[in-house]
């Protein structure tokens, strides 16, 4: 299932921090492309620097979530912080909202770092961040309907929970695949499933906890 949308008729706001976190990801990849490798290594997060210096690496807990590997790992990302941001800012308020972005973009980066602490793959995206925002979603929204792209091209509004839940389900059990084949000597690695994990149900947690504070539930 490729989500493309979903029901933003009750949004009450412009999106503007979701609008600027966009264009700071997307401004920090053009950057990365003009500067190379260098670039990555310098500001992205390496579990293995942190666990011998951890003060090295606390800035880079916070740069690493605006550095992408390619493309498509930003685009996937943007179009999901895109479709689902919004709503979220809208419910949370502006501040809250970013403050919310980057705990759970810090929680998710530890529950990689838990796994992997000695590996020397530098971690860099906003997945784990926007993996948050789905879990908040979730929880403040477990009625809305997603419209996704299905295998044979057909578009359909689909249940927030069954969209979601599905997506949650696969990392989890891509997570476990990872784990049991995990090389923390390796240099080069694929995708930090738990660091998805870890975000989503930060977001889930936060976003129950924030019911008394936001007025609508």
């Amino acid at each position: 299932m490729f989500p493309i949308g979903d029901d933003n008729t009750g949004r009450r706001s412009t999106p503007i921090v979701t609008y600027v976190l966009i264009a700071i990801n997307v401004v920090v990849f053009l950057l990365e492309l003009q500067q190379g490798d260098s670039f990555v290594r310098e500001w992205a997060f390496t579990p293995a620097k942190f666990g011998a210096q951890p003060a090295s690496q606390v800035d880079n807990i916070f740069t690493a979530m605006f550095l992408h590997g390619g493309w498509m790992h930003l685009f996937g990302n943007m179009l999901y912080l895109w479709i689902f941001g919004d709503n979220v800012e809208d419910r949370l308020g502006k501040p809250l909202y970013l403050l919310f972005y980057l705990v759970t973009g810090i929680a998710a980066t530890m529950a990689q770092y838990a796994v992997v602490p000695g590996s020397s793959i530098p971690n860099v995206g906003a997945s784990g961040a926007i993996a948050g925002v789905l879990g908040a979603y979730l929880v403040m929204f477990p009625k809305a309907r997603v419209n996704v792209i299905v295998p044979g091209g057909m578009v359909m509004a689909l249940p927030a929970l069954i969209v979601l839940g599905f997506w949650m389900v696969l990392q989890v059990f891509s997570g476990v695949g990872a784990i049991a084949t995990t090389d923390e000597t390796a240099s080069t690695g694929g995708v930090a499933y738990m660091a998805h994990v870890g975000g989503f149900i930060a977001g889930m947690v936060l976003g129950v906890l924030s019911k008394p504070f936001v007025g609508r539930t």
